[in-house]
């Protein structure tokens, strides 16, 4: 979806959307292909503070340049876009995870890292330390599922296109905090 459309669905899902300057064009272009997508993956951040986290994925590290996702869903609920098209958030994955939710099937058991993730899903970070004691206020979750359903709907995805960073990539553990099917289940509700 293009950088006006991704702007539209999320305004439309009445998402309080936080513009950084230079998003539109912010991408890892050149650094492997974007698309076909299929798909939202769920992250923590394991930082705290917006502006330092908004920060972190707009510039990356020095061994994961940025963005490190599209948008990152703070605390109080703003969604801050940080990049379109193609960005590092995903890496490698199970290709059985990616045909379960090209399928939108139940997601059998991660087990391998064999598909670049980074070419087919879009990736929303929230801030949130991810130690299991950091809270999830309403907002952040609200606008965690508005953002997830405002992209399903412009694609025509279920609730299955939505997925943890955990359910897609082994060793991983986020989101942690809450259940990835309860949110599936708020999607699937907000797209009735």
């Amino acid at each position: 979806m293009s950088a006006d459309a991704f702007l539209a669905a999320l305004r439309a899902e009445d998402a309080g959307v936080v513009e950084v300057p230079g998003w539109r064009t912010h991408s890892r272009a050149g650094h492997g292909p974007w698309g076909p997508v299929h798909g939202v993956v769920i992250h923590h951040t394991a930082t705290s503070g917006t502006e330092t986290t908004v920060k972190l994925c707009w510039n990356g590290t020095p061994v994961l340049p940025g963005p490190l996702c599209h948008a990152v869903v703070a605390k109080d609920g703003r969604v801050h876009l940080v990049g379109c098209g193609r960005a590092n958030h995903a890496g490698g994955g199970d290709g059985d995870v990616l045909r379960a939710v090209i399928a939108e099937k139940r997601l059998p058991p991660v087990r391998k890292s064999d598909t670049d993730g980074n070419t087919h899903f879009y990736g929303f970070e929230c801030v949130n330390l991810g130690d299991g004691h950091d809270p999830w206020p309403a907002a952040q979750l609200a606008a965690v599922e508005r953002a997830a359903a405002a992209v399903c709907r412009h694609h025509g995805w279920s609730e299955r296109s939505v997925i943890g960073h955990h359910e897609w990539r082994p060793g991983k553990v986020d989101p942690r905090g809450f259940a990835m099917d309860e949110l599936r289940e708020r999607i699937r509700a907000r797209l009735k």
